[in-house]
């Protein structure tokens, strides 16, 4: 076994024990203990409706963001900071970032606005793998997810830890564009599409849960979409 072999196994060994520490909060999460449609993909539709109540489905993929000027994400300057409620707080360039174990999957995208994009192919990272990486403190419960755009959300552990969670740089077969938030961002297929981010710059993990742009602007902070959880 090579040097990046060790260093995969024991990311891999760490990601499981983590995700371990929370599988009793995720299990309670209402996509994985609802009776109705659990999460997103074909394989976790369980014979259900294809798309949660309100939405309908696209086969394009539509571009929203704030609107906000910014400085363009390269993967020349893409740096993802992970710090705060952790052990070992790192920052990521390209390189670092690629050298962490990649994970393809299948899920939907479901956006607030009532449009669906199925069955999307993504590659990446597991947020799992990252959080892994830095460690978290016994008392870290939430995260807040920072865009190079000024963009904010939060989610808890037990949500940004499933396995579906990633950061992506590949999208069916492609390079992110960067109208997505290319070359790296956030999904979170379990939840509205808003609880991810484009342009992922930061990733900082908190005791206590702090609200982020929508949801202090009156979006629901917990976002689910087969229980149609749009706003609070």
């Amino acid at each position: 076994m090579d040097d990046r072999d060790e260093k995969f196994q024991r990311i891999v060994e760490a990601r499981l024990k983590l995700r371990a520490r929370y599988l009793d909060k995720m299990q309670g999460t209402p996509s994985l203990s609802d009776a109705r449609p659990m999460g997103s993909g074909a394989a976790n539709r369980h014979g259900m409706p294809k798309l949660p109540p309100g939405q309908h489905e696209t086969k394009k993929w539509p571009v929203l963001d704030l609107g906000v000027p910014f400085e363009p994400v390269t993967p020349e300057s893409f740096r993802l900071r992970v710090d705060g409620a952790v052990e070992a707080p790192v920052t990521l360039d390209w390189k670092g970032f690629h050298a962490l174990p990649q994970y393809e999957d299948v899920s939907d995208f479901h956006c607030v606005t009532t449009w669906s994009l199925m069955d999307v192919h993504w590659k990446g990272v597991q947020f799992s793998t990252v959080a892994a990486l830095v460690r978290p403190h016994p008392k870290a419960a939430f995260v807040l997810i920072h865009a190079s755009d000024g963009y904010t959300t939060n989610l808890p552990l037990e949500e940004a830890l499933k396995d579906d969670v990633l950061l992506v740089h590949t999208y069916n077969g492609q390079p992110l564009p960067p109208e997505h938030g290319g070359p790296v961002r956030m999904i979170t297929p379990q939840l509205y599409a808003w609880k991810g981010a484009k342009w992922i710059q930061r990733i900082e993990f908190l005791q206590h849960d702090q609200p982020g742009f929508w949801e202090r602007r009156g979006y629901s902070n917990t976002a689910h979409p087969w229980r149609d959880d749009r706003y609070s």
